[in-house]
């Protein structure tokens, strides 16, 4: 090479090995670096509720689901009886808040962990498409199983799905259901009408236990499903409640 030394093998082999060390450290730190944002994605909304739910307890916050109002004498009744709530404003101080149904066509309510939502009618749990879109509006109600006030199995569900950043995206509803211990109260609304239900069971189930979807029982049960650990799809929780009044 004229007027320049020319580089050796050594300096070349040495050169291209930096540059591979280089690469494959890069690479390393990217997928890293993507890790921990999906794992931020699916971590940081359980965090929220979790330290949500915490400080209620700590704080003492309760959130009321009131009875139905229909006139001004009813309201001035509900105090002076010193009734649960007069309305669906918060009439109270200290640190309760009430809570307005979204749905009375078909709603749930969990006053435990301020759950509140819609609840999609019949949704094919092996519909993927289906059961995403429903999710989107609020929880699933499973097609085939029994609706509020029947016997049998009401089947609702608030999860479902594969993809970390999808259980974030569908499954925030149902995030602190795990809260919930025997006699607590979930309410239903169904056209129109209440129905209150009592927590008699929870458990945790694998995925291929289909038995909870598919019980038949001669009196109304309520059965709620989510994923188990909050967003993660490993395990399924199961809650089952009776129906105590409508």
């Amino acid at each position: 090479m004229v007027g320049g030394a020319t580089p050796s093998r050594g300096t070349m082999f040495k050169s291209k090995r930096f540059r591979n060390i280089f690469l494959i450290r890069f690479a390393g730190y990217f997928f890293i670096q993507v890790g921990l944002v999906i794992l931020a994605l699916v971590v940081e909304p359980v965090i929220n509720e979790e330290m949500k739910f915490r400080f209620n307890e700590l704080t003492g916050r309760q959130y009321i689901l009131p009875r139905i109002i229909t006139s001004t004498s009813d309201q001035l009744d509900g105090l002076n009886r010193g009734g649960e709530s007069v309305g669906f404003g918060d009439l109270r101080i200290g640190g309760v808040e009430t809570i307005t149904p979204v749905s009375t066509d078909f709603g749930i309510v969990i006053e435990k962990i301020n759950a509140n939502a819609k609840v999609v009618a019949d949704v094919n749990p092996a519909k993927e498409a289906e059961y995403m879109a429903a999710l989107r509006q609020g929880v699933a109600h499973a097609k085939g199983t029994s609706y509020p006030g029947q016997k049998g199995n009401i089947y609702l569900f608030s999860h479902s799905t594969d993809a970390p950043w999808n259980v974030v995206r569908f499954n925030a509803i149902f995030y602190l259901l795990g809260k919930l211990e025997t006699g607590d109260r979930v309410i239903i609304f169904y056209q129109g009408r209440r129905f209150d239900y009592i927590v008699f069971d929870k458990i945790i189930a694998k995925p291929e236990e289909t038995q909870y979807l598919t019980n038949v029982y001669p009196e109304s049960i309520l059965t709620l499903q989510t994923c188990d650990p909050p967003g993660t799809t490993l395990n399924r929780l199961i809650i089952r409640a009776k129906l105590v009044g409508s």
